[in-house]
């Protein structure tokens, strides 16, 4: 009998013991308000680092610590990016910190490679200098054909699934890939049908996209700009006068809606008013529809084109420049009476 009740008492013990454990170690032991909460943990981290970075989300870092040594988590600390959640006990807090979650990073609708660096690198751990410096190298340059003028056009409009801490060397690569994957053996030879390189494909589709938002009208805009560049007359593109501005303004966020005749003297590569030919590299990040739009240009005889103001963003076009004459008027009156000046 009593060793009954020795053995009952036992059992009350360690029911106890496993409670308290369980309460301890198995129960909420975070300290933020949101449902999820991302942490990253730099390149280089040292566990004193993680305890530092997650002091203030956790309510009782002892039992963390506790767990975490147990787990031999000092010893293997993983940079990333990790999804803490609201009530996490902290045995799942350790086990969180060895899952690196990816960042789904999206990027587009950017004017320059310093435009997008700085989008990247708030995305992801390399800073802008790093990421830049990383692009421009020489001797990536050289090996894979680009300059630091045209190496813009290896970026594609995308979202990549990348890990935050990836390096800025494989985050390049990771593009590289990206582009050679893009440029398959049908589009390589749509370009060579028109007498351009893949990158000057794109120096094209920068202007295409700038020009236009309609799907449907970019091919023959693209048309239009490939019989200039096959007649050996400039391209005479506005957004390239408008690149150029902001370029010498060094102002990539000023909004230029009009072109004013002065503006087409600009002193600048990439005016094309002023230099036969392409730009030295794209203006901006074309999206695919507008690369697929120059790769598969409408073919007709227009020369010209400008804004129509009977149909609201898209565009008239034109065989002779009498025709053109009288299109522009009609846009330039309904500018004024807009009282659109720059």
């Amino acid at each position: 009998m009593n060793r009954n009740k020795i053995l009952k008492g036992l059992g009350i013990v360690f029911l106890v013991f496993v409670a308290i454990i369980y309460i301890k170690f198995f129960t909420s032991d975070t300290n933020f308000d949101k449902e999820e909460l991302y942490v990253e943990i730099p390149t280089g981290s040292n566990y004193s680092d993680v305890q530092r970075i997650l002091s203030p989300l956790v309510r009782n870092m002892s039992d963390f610590e506790l767990i975490a040594k147990r787990r031999s988590y000092p010893e293997n600390v993983k940079a990333g990016r990790f999804l803490l959640k609201k009530g996490m006990s902290a045995f799942q807090l350790v086990a969180t910190m060895r899952r690196n979650v990816p960042v789904k990073l999206a990027f587009n609708n950017q004017e320059r490679l310093e435009n997008l660096c700085e989008r990247l690198s708030s995305q992801i751990e390399p800073d802008t200098t790093k990421l830049l410096a990383t692009f421009y190298n020489p001797g990536f340059l050289k090996k894979n054909g680009f300059t630091k003028e045209n190496v813009f056009a290896m970026f594609l409009p995308n979202t990549y699934e990348v890990y935050w801490n990836i390096s800025a060397e494989k985050f390049r690569s990771r593009m590289l890939d990206e582009y050679n994957r893009f440029w398959t053996k049908e589009r390589i030879a749509k370009a060579k049908a028109l007498n351009l390189t893949p990158v000057q494909v794109i120096a094209v589709a920068s202007i295409v996209h700038k020009e236009s938002v309609k799907k449907s009208e970019r091919p023959t805009i693209a048309g239009v700009y490939l019989n200039r560049l096959n007649q050996g007359m400039a391209l005479q593109a506005d957004p390239t006068v408008i690149y150029a501005l902001k370029l010498r303004d060094n102002d990539f966020n000023q909004v230029i809606k009009r072109v004013l005749y002065n503006d087409l003297f600009i002193n600048s590569p990439y005016n094309t008013y002023k230099n036969i030919g392409l730009p030295p590299g794209p203006i901006a990040m074309p999206d695919v529809d507008a690369i697929d739009a120059v790769l598969n240009a409408e073919k007709h005889d227009y020369i010209y084109f400008c804004a129509s103001v009977e149909k609201f963003g898209y565009h008239v076009f034109a065989s002779t420049y009498e025709q053109h004459q009288v299109n522009a008027k009609k846009y330039a009156q309904w500018l004024n009476q807009q009282g659109t000046t720059r």
